[in-house]
């Protein structure tokens, strides 16, 4: 039986006003989605204007990160990202018990688990976000039920309101107005998977399915003998073939699709524009 797949042009438009013109802008960019088991990049094409000369290399976390310089004065600034690329299904069955909890001495013990059981800039794993992860999972036995059960509780939790925090919000201000966009639901999650030893990680990338004004966020948690698993809070659901993956980390921090500095006013405007359009099978 063949699996699903699906295509998508995604066009990522970033742009920024200056109230005046600033000059010595370094820009670091992760736009360049992954190409893995479940997904594969067919076209990437990356403009930036004013223009400048982009380079290339891999971050620790192995995402594809491009980086370039405007050295001269400019009062706007565009980057643009067009992406194709075709999906495949990668949701491992929410009912599935494949991994005791037990068998998170593995994990602990492996160096690619390390950094997602650690706290992080927006994650914690404070005594109140172990209680919280305690209670959620009580009961069970399996790592990746465990896993599901947070997410079920969080959806449970926490409100979607758009809008109620900014990129630099912490999971405790999360969890103290109990509301957030996906961003704050994942780091939420992100924070008491750790909590009870379950390595997790953040996923920046797209929902095809929305009218995506901006990168959508999700987690995968580590389960021995299956690999990083995917789990979306915000839709209480796992991820499957509409799910773009761009670029994982600790947490936002280490995915950003743009970060950069430069000199000159603090006054600046920035709109950011998606739009994912579904294409014919190949």
């Amino acid at each position: 039986m063949v699996s699903p797949s699906m295509r998508f042009e995604i066009l990522h438009r970033t742009r920024y006003s200056y109230a005046s013109p600033v000059r010595e802008s370094f820009n670091e960019v992760r736009l360049k989605p992954v190409t893995n088991e479940h997904q594969t990049v067919e076209s990437f094409l990356l403009k930036v204007l004013p223009p400048g000369r982009l380079k290339h290399y891999e971050d620790f976390y192995k995402n594809w990160v491009h980086h370039f310089e405007i050295p001269e004065a400019h009062s706007h600034l565009s980057i643009e990202a067009l992406t194709r690329i075709s999906t495949r299904p990668q949701a491992l069955s929410l009912d599935l018990t494949p991994a005791p909890m037990s068998r998170l001495v593995e994990a602990a013990r492996s160096e690619r688990c390390f950094d997602y059981l650690q706290p992080s800039r927006y994650v914690d794993l404070d005594p109140a976000t172990w209680r919280l992860a305690l209670d959620a999972t009580a009961g069970q036995t399996d790592i990746w039920q465990a896993s599901v059960a947070i997410m079920r509780f969080l959806y449970g939790h926490l409100k979607y309101v758009s809008n109620s925090t900014h990129v630099h919000t912490h999971m405790s201000e999360v969890l103290e107005q109990r509301a957030g966009v996906c961003q704050d639901f994942a780091h939420v999650m992100l924070g008491m998977c750790r909590a009870v030893k379950i390595p997790a990680l953040y996923v920046s990338g797209y929902l095809a399915t929305e009218c995506a004004s901006a990168t959508h966020a999700w987690v995968e948690v580590f389960v021995p003998g299956q690999g990083w698993c995917a789990l979306d809070p915000t839709h209480n659901r796992a991820p499957d073939e509409t799910y773009v993956k761009i670029a994982v980390g600790r947490d936002y921090a280490d995915v950003t699709p743009v970060r950069g500095h430069y000199r000159g006013t603090t006054e600046r405007q920035m709109e950011v524009e998606v739009v994912i359009t579904p294409l014919a099978e190949a």
